[in-house]
């Protein structure tokens, strides 16, 4: 279980926060989280990179010039790989990056990861309602008084999509807005602040608690 702080718009503490999730073991942990973390990487691949053998690539079919007799190498294609425009070597072709983990690892590395981000966590009241337009300045000065240093990434993690916060959000360069129920290993890691409020902590204990 954790316990945070919950603060509200102008960053004052006004209350407690609990989570309580089942994480992997602490020898396993790193083991599973890097596993869930690889696999989206790889998912997220496109695997269309492709080059020529020299079987593919145009023109050589004649042999440049005779076997013996000119003093120079012998060569039966102009489209050899040792040749300049000549085929690849063992060089890519599509394929498939997919890689796959069973359901219940992939939750339990969410959970891990997300439970191991407790310290960095920011918990805040619900802020839409101070946000009646979108205001991007708005936004980025109570970030900071939330206690995020500038130039800090930020994962702000809310239980569903508030049109104005994503709209205020979106053009700050350093911030991500994800809901709770879209949640994914790698932007856990990557953010060095995680801003959320108490529903979608909820949401989170609803969705990923098994």
């Amino acid at each position: 279980m954790v316990n945070c702080v919950v603060r509200n718009w102008n960053g004052e503490e006004v209350g407690q926060a609990t989570l309580e999730l089942k994480v992997a073991k602490e020898e396993n942990a790193a083991h599973v989280v890097h596993r869930a973390l690889v696999r989206q990487q790889a998912n997220a691949r496109q695997g269309t990179a492709s080059t020529k053998t020299r079987a593919e690539v145009r023109g050589g079919g004649r042999k440049p010039w005779r076997q013996k007799g000119t003093g120079r190498a012998r060569a039966g294609s102009i489209r050899s790989p040792l040749w300049r425009g000549g085929g690849v070597i063992f060089g890519p072709k599509p394929r498939d990056y997919d890689t796959k983990m069973n359901r219940k690892e992939r939750r339990l590395a969410l959970r891990t990861a997300f439970f191991s981000r407790a310290e960095d966590m920011i918990v805040v009241e619900e802020f839409a309602d101070k946000l009646p337009r979108p205001k991007t300045k708005e936004l980025v000065e109570a970030i900071a008084r939330w206690g995020v240093e500038p130039n800090s990434k930020v994962l702000l993690i809310l239980a569903e999509r508030e049109e104005n916060v994503y709209l205020s959000a979106r053009n700050v360069a350093k911030m991500k807005i994800i809901p709770a129920t879209q949640l994914n290993v790698f932007d856990l890691l990557a953010a060095d602040k995680i801003v959320t409020t108490p529903s979608a902590l909820v949401k989170i204990q609803e969705v990923y608690s098994e």
